[in-house]
């Protein structure tokens, strides 16, 4: 069962950042890149990772624009992979590339000093 909602949680990876990319008409969403799907155990939820180019101002937006056409690419989702349950979508920023962007800057400043 668990590789299945790996296997289910990649192929909506995909699929999404197709939806994003191609279908998406909301001009709140910018440059966005889907980074990582978690899906439940049960197949009801997918928490859906993402990371976008642009200010805070533009994260907020970009975040509100998904949320906005949720029902949308549930509704793509399902058609594309068959799915008889569709998870329901919930956008999360993924903070760990600015994390990582952090660490690298401090290490670079150590090495300059």
């Amino acid at each position: 069962m668990n590789n299945r909602k790996e296997r289910v949680g990649e192929q909506m990876k995909k699929e999404l950042s197709e939806i994003i990319s191609q279908k998406i008409k909301d001009p709140r969403v910018g440059f966005v890149t889907v980074t990582e799907v978690e899906v439940t155990g049960d197949l009801s939820l997918a928490t859906v990772y993402v990371t976008v180019l642009g200010s805070d101002k533009e994260r907020r937006e970009t975040l509100a624009g998904l949320e906005k056409a949720k029902g949308f690419m549930k509704t793509e989702v399902g058609q594309r992979m068959k799915l008889r349950i569709v998870p329901e979508l919930k956008f999360v920023y993924d903070e760990s590339i600015d994390y990582g962007n952090k660490i690298e800057r401090m290490i670079a400043d150590l090495n300059k000093g």
